[in-house]
């Protein structure tokens, strides 16, 4: 029932419509018996295999290494997750951290790296994790305590703790940012690539979360890592994250708009259906303000997010500020959408096993998760302070 008239909007290519057609009706008819919210992370391995199978993962990593474009298509990569997201979370999530955790080697690895990690990626043989936050550092990646000092000419030892890592404990890579003292703060990092058997890992502890996902804190205790998995060079660990978070800030967005779009579709079913004061609910002006509210911010976001996906697309080399406008619109806006829609269903609306109780409870990450609301704001304000200062010149 959502609306697909979007996809006729100039942003889109028909390849990208021919996606989401094709996308949808396999989601439609494999997802339901790949789901058990009682086992997170075997729905999630489970899910990642029957993505790699039927080619979804492709859109991951670029062509020439199993990949389904030339470099990666930021629209196509939208539109999956929107279309996985509608229909479950996890979905989502599975797929959005095989082009986050290995965003950093598609973007900036070396030909040997991309041939080593990507392959198995792309084919769902393989889950990948990205390791940026820490204890004290989550939006503030300047403020990374753990490090990468030398071992010889050929290793470094890594020591310091990650944590909110998805997919921590079931990944079978981690791109680890660390600081390697080439230069005070965001200079001073560096990106490599780590196995879950390299002596020195461990698990600290699996976290639980409002809507469950694999999710976990990692220990390095000098873990001896060769220099050949270091992606980039040295001290180029900020710049590989936030042009790594150029791309998929983006997507959140895109997983917001599924998210958001199964509200209205519940919302407006129960509207129809749901009887009273004698007459259905749907009839009640207060009724349509909501759903016209909810309409409105899904269009508003979604304008949003496919116009910075389109720009990435076009060849921009950063999309800083779109990327954080699309994520800031999008996640708030499905956020009012879904407590809309569960206002709608009254009690039944917080009952456990009802879907927009369960669209409650996975939205809510997504305003945190990749650089929180107030974040976005900041760095949106940055932005367009700098090119005020750079035209006044």
């Amino acid at each position: 029932m959502a609306d697909r008239s979007f996809l006729r909007w100039p942003f889109f290519d028909e390849h990208h419509r021919t996606l989401e057609a094709e996308l949808k009706a396999w989601a439609d008819a494999e997802l339901p018996a790949l789901i058990d919210h009682h086992d997170t992370d075997g729905t999630c391995k489970r899910i990642v295999k029957a993505l790699g199978a039927a080619g979804w993962l492709k859109a991951c990593v670029p062509a020439p290494y199993g990949g389904l474009h030339p470099t990666l298509d930021v629209r196509s990569l939208c539109l999956i997750r929107e279309t996985l997201a509608y229909r479950e979370g996890l979905a989502d999530f599975a797929f959005a951290m095989q082009g986050l955790g290995t965003g950093p080697i598609s973007l900036f690895g070396t030909e040997a790296q991309k041939r080593r990690w990507l392959p198995p990626v792309s084919r769902g043989e393989a889950i990948a994790a990205f390791a940026l936050s820490e204890p004290e550092a989550g939006s503030d990646a300047a403020a990374l305590t753990t490090t990468a000092t030398p071992d010889g000419n050929e290793h470094v030892r890594i020591a310091g703790l990650k944590t909110w890592i998805s997919n921590g404990g079931i990944a079978d890579h981690y791109i680890v940012f660390a600081r390697t003292g080439e230069a005070p703060g965001a200079r001073g990092l560096s990106a490599f690539v780590v196995t879950p058997d390299t002596p020195g890992f461990s698990i600290v502890e699996r976290i639980e979360t409002l809507a469950p996902h694999p999710l976990a804190t990692l220990r390095f205790d000098a873990c001896r890592v060769p220099v050949e998995n270091r992606i980039g060079g040295p001290g180029d660990g900020f710049k590989i994250a936030m042009a790594t978070l150029d791309v998929f800030r983006s997507t959140v967005g895109g997983a917001a708009l599924g998210f958001g779009r199964r509200a209205l579709d519940e919302a407006l079913d129960r509207s129809a259906t749901r009887t009273l004061f004698g007459a259905p609910l749907a009839d009640l002006q207060l009724t349509q303000a909501s759903l016209a509210e909810s309409e409105a911010d899904i269009d508003t976001a979604a304008l949003a997010v496919y116009r910075a996906a389109w720009t990435k697309d076009q060849g921009a080399e950063r999309v800083t500020r779109e990327a954080a406008i699309a994520k800031m619109i999008a996640t708030e806006g499905a956020s009012r959408v879904i407590d809309r829609a569960v206002q709608l269903h009254g009690g039944a609306g917080v009952r456990v096993g009802m879907k927009v109780e369960e669209l409650y409870r996975d939205i809510r990450a997504l305003r945190i998760y990749e650089g929180a609301t107030d974040v976005q704001k900041i760095v949106i304000a940055r932005q367009i302070l700098k090119d005020r200062a750079s035209a006044s010149r």
